[in-house]
Parts: structure tokens; C-alpha cells; sequence
């Protein structure tokens, strides 16, 4: 294929083009600069001068419109540039639009306005002096500047309005070049204007020719779609106000406002009336024999809409250019209808005094009818309906692919906002995606800003979460005896609790005043797994609880936890339960606000702390993965802590729950979501748990009073500051080689600590501190212990050993090969516990954010120690 060359002449035209063009821009940008240290007062005074001055000039502009365009009503023309200066204005006159222009104390959030640059603006032949005047307005409002595009029959009455408005700006103290416009209109130089690279935004009303060269420079472009609006007359409707809406619409400028009828349907039981109304008000409706040829005239076979010449005309004037004799009188031209697409022209946009008319069988048929008017050629535009059935009215607006649904109004004058509505007042409506629009309302000043964010840190108001009451003290189970408004209590346990204990729960309730009633579920193993959880729902189903007691160590509590959490929400999933979360107040599962039956958590081990925490370790099933399950709606409503039962507890389950206590301890206080509230329970537990654990090992009742105190306290500060990557590994070790809890967790907890106290590879994303603190947490928690040292790594080298002496004393050896765990086959599992570790819900609270192969290094190094 070979491409004729250019002539000089079109060389030397195009360069003279651009050159043009260039001096537009160049003194757009200087004008720019200066408005851009112009403050809100001078903005508004300068565009208030516009507005008056276009509102004074309303009706001469009009009158040149007319003149020069030969289309439209000069009345009606002089009213739109009222609408384009006073309704415009006064829409604008206290918005912010300079500046800050908003601030959010609570969010921390503050605006700030700033002008998108030069503006393109395309002016259409239909509304050519009002639409100066509404762009002015906006551009200047928001310390634009604008060049225009005019449309060549209407560029000697959108100069002179141009010329009228920059006079009063400038006198108002607006630079002088804040308004241009190209003084040799044509194709080339509108399209030079709208894809100059100093051009940073087109504001195109226009053709769809127009509007698409705006979308395809390749820059920001506001522009509007093509309106083949609706109009449905439905049969509740109030007839004589329907009717003369849409004379009134029809009629307004001879139909040139885009979002007018351009069609209505009605209900065939009313079809007749409303036939007869519009004829009262002098309206014509087409013999069958004269659509055919008037259609001929009437619509650009090659466009298939409306023959350039006969847009903006009289019905008369229209009647008589397509050969059809009517009344001089006559307001609108009506033909009746039925089919919609391009078999049938007069279906399209008419821009004039003329629609079509349907008969339609009911709502669905006229709803129909609708919806294929819409899509041929008007998506996304306007959409009328008359009607007094509020019902219909909602159905009527969801079906409809429209972004204006005027409701019992005239769609002319009720689509440009503020007259009939609170719609926004504006001459451009967009037209959204429907109709390939970037925008889907009534265009404004606020769609011409940049709007710069400026975001505070924050700080989150937090909380501190604990049962609404806890019980201790030597006998404090006694409680249950007069725990209000409950009757019936589901017992959950495990077989050797019950048997040692079961009979003092069940002799308190005995004494108990009034209907009660009890069952005990002893089916609770060390490692509760999902089967466990759901046969104890089956049997709550049966027994249908207000309250549960849970008596035991963490598994007993923390399947408790579970069963009422499903017993409640029967559609949650196991895999919904312990799915993982970095801010519990946004995660994505939602857990119920409220809990109908009571749950009582009555600790018989001095470890967990599950009674006063929203944790539940449970074991699935199917995988033999132990998940943690984290909500406040699984914290207990009433804690027993009482150390009746632990007085005779093995001495190798007191050392494995007190070491279990040490790790919540310790790992809350360098959580990332640790406060000065938390902190304050772990360093209580450390201490506590520090002085007694041994003395408690070795039989001293008071120890254990004080240890079971401490497992409570720890539990409380993780319940809300939450752990890190130390339980989540011992989770995972306890899972996949069969070890108790507690004693996984000194298994890791030294290494965890150097880990930790090392300045992070990768740093914990939103803690509640300022910067990272761990290695001086850690060695806090040494000092507080009493350990000597000058320096951080000092004392935490001391901290670390001191846990090592005390797990000695305790007879617990910290090596993964006295466990039976071979090198080999921990070597084979690492990789799965890296990444089981990585997924856990505690791993995102630690104070480094854990690389997978960071947890890899991290086991190798707790295996060999």
C-alpha cells in the first residue's frame, strides 16, 4: 500500500495549526501560574463577576444563538444561560474549592484542592452559549484555565459570550488569558487542541464523533453520551401532569436538551387517555401513511438519527421541511410505534419536538420497551417514569441502564438538576460506563480538581477485652450455686477431670435453687480435634444449653470455646473458624457479636490461660494440623480461677503448664499489639511465674495458688496483645512429633528470644510502638528478674539462661533429640512446618516479620541446640 505524500500547502497548514495552538497554551500556563496563588475569596469574586455578567447578557446571547445557529427558542435559549450563571453559581458559591477543603479530625485525614491544569473545551451546536458559560464557571471556580474548541455555526455567539465573561473576569483580577478560545475554527485545530502534551484535560460536549477523538488523545476527558431517553406512562399515573411534563420538555428549545423524551410508552389501559391529552395540547400524531415518508426526511440515513437540518426546529417548520401539513400551532409531532433498532429510524435520538409512542401490554412489556430504547443509542443517559406506584418505581430505576431516573418530571428540564430535583445542576451529564463515559452523574467544579490526601498516622483506638467477671480464690467455684438467669448446664471435660472433680461441679448445681438440669461431656482428649467439636454440638443440639461449664486444662476450655461457637452459628465452617487475620476488626470471616449461651471456663491446669483469653487451638481432624481460633466472641463470660484444683497436679503437667504460662507471658510483652495495659499482666505473670514455678513443682500449695494466678494473668495480656512466631512453631512441633504443650514451648523459647532480639530483616508491619523494641523489652524482662548486665545483649543473653537453668530444675531437657526426634525426620518435615508456622494466626504479632525461610533457619537452630 502507498501513502500519498503530504502537499506543502497541508504541511505548511498544520504547521501553522500547531503554532496557534502552542501560543493558546503557553499563555493558559501563564495565566495558571498566577491563579495558582489566587485564595478562595478572590476565586469566588471573580467568578461571581462571570455569573452576573452572563446572567445580564442572557437574553442578547440567546437571541445570537438563534440567530446564527437557526435552531432552538430564543426564550428558552435565555433561560438556559439564566440556568448556566445563576443555578450554576449558586450550586457553587459555598463550595471549597481552594486549599484545604476538608478535614477529618477522627480519621486523621485532611483534603486539599489543586487545579487539574488547561482545559479543552468542546462546545456543541445545541446549547452553544450556555455551555461557555457553565465551563467558564467551573474552570475558573477551580483555578483552571480553559481554551475553546467552538463548534463553527455557533462560533460568532459563543466568542461574543466568551468575550463578555473573560472582560468580567479579568476586571474581577483573573489573569487576562484565563479564558481563550480558537479564533479559526476547524476540525484540525480542535483536534491540535485536545492531543497538544500541555493539555491536561478535555471537557467535550459535542457529537459522538467529538467525544470520541476527546477519549482517544490519550489524556483525561470528561464527555457525554448520546440521550435516547424513555419516558413510561404507567397507569396509576397522574395523567394530565405526565402529559403536559413532556409537552413541556418536548417543547423546551424545540427538544435540543439532550436528556428529553425521545420516546414514551404507556400502559395500554390508559393508552387512549393519554392519546387524547396530548392531543388537547395541540399535539400531532402521524397518520400511518405519512411516517413512512416523513422518516425519509426526518432521520441521516448514513447517522440514523436525526438530518442535521431539522435539529433544534419547530414541529411546524419540521412538518413542513419532510412535506407533512400541520396546524401552524401544532407543539409536538408524535408517531405512534413499535418496533426499536434500525429497521425502525424514528426510534432513535430526535433532538426536536417529535417522539415515538408505544402501547404496551403491562409493566414487563413496557419495561421492555424501555430497556431497548435505551440500548439503541441512549445507555446510560435518562430515564423517565410517571407513576404513583412506588414499587414499580424501584423496579422501574434497577432495570433501567440509566444514570439519571427522573421520577414524574419533565426529563429536559429535570435531567439538568436543581429545577425539578437535587440533582446536581450542570449542562454536561455524563453517562458512565453505559455509555462510555468516565462519569455516571452531573458534571461539576468538584470533577475538575485534583485532590491531594493527606493521611496522619494514626494510632488505633484500642481495647483491653477480658470476661465480664473473673472468680478466684480457694473455693471461688462456689459461684455456680448462684450464677443468675441459667438452668441448664452442658458439662464439657475429659475423662480424668471428671472422674477427680466432676462430682464438686455437679454437688454445687445440686444446691442450686429452682429447675436445673445438667449433662456431662467427657469426651474431651489432650489434643482437641475438630470430630470432638462437632460430636459435642450433636449432643448440645440434643440438650439445648443456656450455659456451659468448662472444667479442665487449655484443651477442655478451648474445646468448650468451639462447640458453643458452632452450637450458635451452625453455618460456619471449621475452615471459616481459624482462617487469618493482621487486624481482627477487619478480617474478612465474620464471628457473632453476641452469644445466647454462657460459657464458664473453670481451669483445672496452671498454663493455658484460656479461660480469660479469645483463643481455641483445635486440631483438625482430616489433617492432624492444629489451627489457632481467634475472636472476641470466644472469650468466656465468667472465669473460675480456683486453686482447689490444682493442688494435686503431676508434677510434670505442673511444669509443662508453667512454662506454657511463661511463653504467653513473654510473647505478649514483645507482641507488636502489646500496650501499656498489657504489659503490665505479662511482667506480673513473668515475675510470679519466675519465683513460684519451682516452689509449686516441688509441692508448695501457696506456689500454686500464685502460679494458677499467673497462668490467668498471661492469659489475659496474650488474650489482647496476642503471641508470635515462638507459638506457632511450638504448635507446629507439637502437632507433627506428638509433644505437650508447654514443653514445646521451652523448647523454642530461647531461640526465639536471640532471634527476635536481633534487628529485623524484615520489619513488623503496623506495631503499636514507634520503632522496633524488642531487644530492649527482652531486656526489661531480664532486669525485672534481677539479672546483671550493662548491655541489651547481656541481659539477654542472662534472660535466656535463666530459662534454660529453670526448665533444668524442672528436669526438662531443651533438646529435640531427647524427644526421640531424629535429625532425619525432622529434616524431612521442616520444610512443612516453615510454612504451617508461617500460616499460623500468632506468627503475624511477632516482632519481625517471619520470612518462611527464616523460620527454616529458625527450627535448624532450635534442633541443635
Amino acid at each position: 500500500m502507498v501513502l500519498a505524500k503530504k502537499s506543502e500547502s497541508q504541511t505548511n497548514n498544520e504547521a501553522s495549526v500547531q503554532s496557534m495552538i502552542n501560543k493558546y497554551v503557553k499563555r493558559a500556563h501563564e495565566s495558571l501560574d498566577i491563579m495558582a496563588n489566587f485564595d478562595q475569596e478572590k476565586i469566588d469574586k471573580i467568578c461571581e463577576a462571570v455569573a452576573i455578567a452572563g446572567e445580564q447578557n442572557n437574553y442578547a446571547l440567546a437571541k445570537m444563538a438563534v440567530e446564527e445557529t437557526g435552531r432552538g427558542v430564543v426564550e428558552d435559549k435565555a433561560i438556559k444561560n439564566m440556568f448556566a450563571t445563576e443555578n450554576i453559581w449558586n450550586s457553587l458559591r459555598h463550595e471549597k474549592t481552594v486549599g484545604v477543603i476538608s478535614e477529618d479530625k477522627e480519621k486523621e485525614l485532611i483534603k486539599i484542592a489543586e487545579p487539574v491544569g488547561v482545559i479543552a473545551g468542546v462546545t456543541p451546536v445545541t446549547n452553544p452559549t450556555s455551555t461557555v458559560l457553565f465551563k467558564s464557571l467551573i474552570a475558573l471556580k477551580t483555578r483552571n484555565t480553559i481554551i475553546f474548541g467552538f463548534h463553527p455555526q455557533a462560533q460568532r455567539c459563543c466568542v461574543k459570550t466568551a468575550e463578555i465573561i473573560r472582560k468580567a473576569a479579568v476586571s474581577a483580577g483573573a489573569p487576562k488569558n484565563c479564558i481563550q478560545w480558537i479564533e479559526k475554527p476547524s476540525i484540525e485545530a480542535t483536534g491540535a487542541l485536545m492531543n497538544h502534551p500541555e493539555v491536561q484535560l478535555i471537557l467535550a460536549t459535542g457529537g459522538p464523533a467529538m467525544v470520541k477523538a476527546a477519549y482517544s488523545s490519550g489524556k483525561p476527558a470528561i464527555g457525554v453520551g448520546p440521550g435516547n431517553g424513555p419516558a413510561y406512562i404507567e397507569e396509576t399515573a397522574d395523567i394530565k401532569r405526565a402529559v403536559y411534563d413532556i409537552v413541556l420538555s418536548k417543547t423546551f428549545d424545540n427538544g435540543m436538551v439532550c436528556a428529553s423524551e425521545n420516546s414514551v410508552v404507556v400502559d395500554s389501559s390508559i393508552y387512549e387517555q393519554v392519546k387524547k391529552e396530548f392531543a388537547s395540547w395541540k399535539c400531532y400524531f402521524l397518520k400511518k401513511n405519512e411516517i413512512k415518508p416523513f422518516t425519509e426526511k426526518f432521520i441521516d440515513p448514513k447517522r440514523g438519527t436525526v438530518a442535521g437540518p431539522i435539529a433544534g426546529k419547530s414541529a411546524y417548520e419540521i412538518a413542513k421541511l419532510c412535506g407533512i401539513n400541520v396546524p401552524e400551532d401544532t407543539k409536538v409531532l408524535i408517531a405512534e410505534y413499535k418496533g426499536v433498532g434500525k429497521d425502525y429510524p424514528l426510534s432513535a435520538e430526535k433532538l426536536s419536538p417529535v417522539f415515538t409512542l408505544y402501547k404496551a401490554k403491562n409493566h414487563e412489556d413496557a419495561l421492555r420497551i424501555c430497556t431497548e430504547l435505551l440500548n439503541y443509542g441512549g445507555r446510560g443517559h435518562t430515564a423517565g417514569i410517571h407513576t404513583n406506584n412506588q414499587a414499580l418505581i424501584k423496579e422501574f430505576s434497577i432495570k433501567m441502564s440509566a444514570c439519571r431516573i427522573l421520577v414524574n418530571t419533565p426529563a429536559a428540564l429535570g435531567g439538568v438538576g436543581d429545577l425539578y430535583n437535587n440533582l446536581l445542576p450542570s449542562l454536561t451529564l455524563g453517562t458512565g460506563t453505559y455509555g462510555a463515559n468516565a462519569l455516571s452523574h452531573n458534571v461539576s467544579a468538584s470533577d475538575l480538581l485534583n485532590i491531594k490526601t493527606v493521611a496522619m498516622r494514626r494510632d488505633n483506638m484500642q481495647w483491653v477485652k477480658v470476661p465480664k467477671k473473673t472468680y478466684f480464690e480457694h473455693n471461688a467455684a462456689n459461684y455456680l450455686r448462684h450464677m443468675p438467669d441459667v438452668s441448664r448446664f452442658f458439662i464439657v471435660t475429659d475423662q480424668t477431670v471428671a472422674n477427680e472433680f466432676g462430682n464438686r461441679i455437679t454437688d454445687i448445681l445440686a444446691n442450686r435453687l429452682g429447675e436445673k438440669s445438667y449433662e456431662i461431656f467427657q469426651a474431651v482428649n489432650p489434643d482437641p480435634d475438630s470430630d470432638v467439636i462437632f460430636d459435642g454440638v450433636h449432643r448440645m443440639k440434643i440438650f439445648k444449653p443456656d450455659v456451659i461449664i468448662a472444667l479442665g486444662g487449655g484443651s477442655v476450655m478451648d474445646a468448650a470455646k468451639a462447640m458453643r461457637l458452632f452450637y450458635e452459628n451452625p453455618d460456619m465452617s471449621f475452615e471459616d473458624s481459624y482462617q487469618k487475620f493482621l487486624d481482627i476488626r477487619k478480617r474478612t470471616v465474620r464471628f457473632p457479636k453476641d452469644n445466647k449461651v454462657k460459657l464458664v471456663c473453670i481451669p483445672t491446669t496452671s498454663g493455658s490461660g484460656s479461660e480469660v483469653s479469645p483463643f481455641a487451638i483445635i486440631k483438625d481432624a482430616k489433617t492432624g494440623i492444629k489451627h489457632p481460633l481467634c475472636d472476641y466472641s470466644l472469650n468466656p463470660d465468667v472465669a473460675i480461677v480456683d486453686d482447689q484444683f490444682v493442688q494435686n497436679l503431676p508434677e510434670n503437667l505442673i511444669a509443662a503448664a508453667g512454662f506454657e504460662a511463661l511463653a504467653h507471658a513473654i510473647e505478649s510483652y514483645v507482641s507488636t499489639m502489646a500496650t501499656d495495659f498489657t504489659r503490665g499482666w505479662s511482667m506480673e505473670a513473668i515475675d510470679l511465674i519466675f519465683e513460684n514455678l519451682e516452689k509449686s513443682y516441688k509441692g508448695d500449695l501457696a506456689a500454686r495458688n500464685r502460679m494458677h494466678n499467673a497462668a490467668t494473668l498471661a492469659g489475659m495480656a496474650y488474650g489482647n496483645a496476642f503471641l508470635g512466631v515462638g507459638h506457632s512453631i511450638a504448635h507446629c512441633l507439637s502437632s507433627h512429633f506428638n509433644l505437650p504443650s508447654g514443653v514445646s514451648d521451652i523448647l523454642v523459647m530461647p531461640a526465639v528470644i536471640r532471634f527476635n532480639a536481633q534487628r529485623p530483616n524484615k520489619l513488623a508491619m503496623w506495631p503499636h510502638y514507634a520503632t522496633y523494641r524488642a531487644d530492649r523489652d527482652y531486656a526489661k524482662i531480664a532486669q525485672s528478674l534481677g539479672i546483671k548486665g550493662t548491655k541489651n545483649d547481656e541481659l539477654i543473653e542472662g534472660l535466656c539462661q535463666k530459662i534454660s537453668d529453670l526448665a533444668h530444675s524442672l528436669d526438662i531437657s531443651l533438646s529435640l533429640k531427647d524427644y526421640g526426634i531424629s535429625k532425619s525426620e525432622f529434616e524431612k518435615q521442616l520444610g512443612e512446618i516453615a510454612v504451617e508456622a508461617y500460616g499460623d494466626q500468632n506468627t503475624v504479632t511477632n516482632p519481625s516479620a517471619m520470612l518462611i525461610s527464616e523460620i527454616k533457619d529458625l527450627l535448624l537452630k532450635i534442633y541443635q541446640a
